[in-house]
């Protein structure tokens, strides 16, 4: 049996507190002794906003690219049958088990100039390795199950009677997937795009070897944060990474906030 509403509480809130909480309250007492000035001068460095806007900018890219595509690979492997669909399955988890540098060193040699596909690409005039392309290609790499996996239960779930009412109502196939099975995927479509957006905003080993890292054009922040502390700054490590800490922390609530208020409007009209 499960303890009672109050310990089982006091237990969670402790457990957060000392896995989530407690490192992130030491990060900022780290950083507030610094100073003002000292923290200022650290984040408004020019270098350091162009890698934390990059960081955002193409997590926030990667996270709709993979808002459509994870979609459509959830509808297909819930709704149509097809030969070697277990393996399709299993090939969506292999991000998650798939060490990150490996990834990285597998897509930069996928698009470098001379790879696979880089050789194609480069006399079109697209470059994918060492810019922010390949930053963008790279997490959509690592951000793909996120989508798929929190999708495709929810898909699995739904009522097929509700289709087929409103096929015999007279609806036609894109009114019936816009207004019955659109609606209830939403939540969760926001969820997994959170998901994966949270993931790719702290990316760093599927990145680094295809970004190149110049600064100013292709310099993720976790790189610069590992460059302080290389450098031993760790004041400057700490500063950047609260700042990156606070812009998740903002992003995550407003995605939360639009995830409640959609799923509460559609609870209301069900």
């Amino acid at each position: 049996m499960l303890p009672g509403f109050g310990l089982a509480f006091g237990i969670s809130l402790f457990w957060l507190g000392l896995i989530v909480i407690l490192p992130f309250t030491a990060l900022i007492l780290s950083t507030g002794r610094m100073g003002l000035y000292a923290f200022l001068h650290t984040v408004l460095d020019p270098r350091v906003l162009a890698s934390i806007r990059l960081s955002f900018v193409c997590a926030l890219y990667a996270a709709s690219i993979n808002a459509v595509f994870g979609l459509l690979v959830a509808w297909v492997l819930v709704r149509y049958p097809f030969p070697g669909r277990r393996l399709f399955d299993a090939f969506i988890d292999l991000p998650f088990a798939l060490p990150t540098a490996v990834a990285g060193i597998a897509l930069t040699s996928l698009y470098a100039p001379n790879g696979l596909v880089g050789r194609y690409l480069e006399p079109l005039g697209i470059k994918v390795a060492f810019t922010p392309l390949g930053i963008v290609v790279a997490l959509t790499f690592i951000g793909l199950p996120f989508v798929v996996r929190t999708v495709q239960p929810v898909l699995e779930g739904l009522e097929r009677e509700l289709e087929e009412a409103a096929t015999c109502l007279g609806a036609k196939r894109w009114q019936i997937v816009w207004r019955v099975v659109f609606p209830a995927l939403v939540p969760a479509l926001i969820t997994g795009v959170a998901l994966a957006f949270a993931r790719a905003a702290g990316e760093f080993g599927s990145v680094i070897f295809i970004a190149g890292n110049i600064p100013l054009v292709s310099e993720i922040a976790p790189l610069i944060i590992l460059s302080k502390l290389d450098q031993y700054d760790q004041n400057g490590a700490t500063a950047v990474a609260v700042v990156m800490l606070v812009i998740a922390f903002v992003s995550l609530l407003l995605i939360n906030t639009v995830q409640w208020r959609i799923a509460r409007r559609y609870g209301a009209t069900r």
